[in-house]
Parts: C-alpha cells; sequence; structure tokens
C-alpha cells in the first residue's frame, strides 16, 4: 500500500475510533481489506498515543476554534497531518500538509481544503 492509501485508511479508522469509540485494532481491521500495513499502522497507533499534544497543537494555532467544535472530518485529517508533522521527521512538512489538503477535499466539505490549509501553515511556520 502507497503512503497515500495508508493515510486515506488511517484518516478512515480514525474517524471510526472518535465515532465509535473503538479500539486501533478494530478500527483499522474495519477499513483494511487485507494485511497491515507499518505507515497506516503507525499513524494510528501514533495519533492516539500522542493525541492530548496533537489537539493542543491544533488548538493553539486556531482562530475562534476548540479542537471540539470542529467537524470530525477535519479534526481527523488534522490530527493526523500533525502528528507527521511534529513526531515523523521523514515527513517533510509540505507533504503533511498537501497531503492533508487532499484528504479534505475527498472526505470534507466544499471549504474543507482551504480550513485545514489554513491551519496546518500557522503551525508550519512555528
Amino acid at each position: 500500500m502507497n503512503r497515500r492509501d495508508a493515510r486515506e485508511k488511517a484518516f478512515q479508522a480514525l474517524f471510526q475510533m472518535d465515532v465509535n469509540d473503538m479500539e486501533p485494532e478494530d478500527a483499522i481491521q474495519h477499513v483494511l481489506d487485507e494485511g497491515d500495513d507499518p505507515f497506516l499502522l503507525g499513524l494510528v497507533h501514533g495519533v492516539k498515543k500522542n493525541r492530548a499534544n496533537v489537539d493542543e497543537t491544533i488548538t493553539d494555532h486556531m482562530e475562534n476554534w476548540t479542537i471540539s467544535r470542529l467537524p470530525r472530518v477535519e479534526r481527523t485529517i488534522l490530527r493526523i497531518a500533525v502528528y507527521e508533522m511534529v513526531y515523523n521527521e521523514d515527513i517533510p512538512h509540505e507533504v503533511a500538509i498537501n497531503e492533508a489538503v487532499e484528504l479534505a477535499k475527498l472526505f470534507g466539505e466544499e471549504k474543507s481544503g482551504s480550513f485545514v490549509n489554513a491551519v496546518l501553515s500557522r503551525i508550519n511556520k512555528q
């Protein structure tokens, strides 16, 4: 599985965890057809493990929003991207931002991509 596909599956698993309060293993198995992908597993477990710090980073860079007010799609996408930017040194920030914007265009509303881009750009400038 390539990294873009792994990000999509990670988004779906993390979204399931947020909506249904699932454990990571159950959510991953729910979205995978077969096998495991190390990148996907790293994203899902990494976001879950570091969620408090990731959410704090997101909140610190939003204007007039709190993490709890965000729609689940945007919140999940931002969590993946911030995790990659902060905890995954082999992913350039620009790649994490671009991939997040693409996920937002795929799964979000019309303006989701620009919102995600704005928040992540603020974080990247830090």
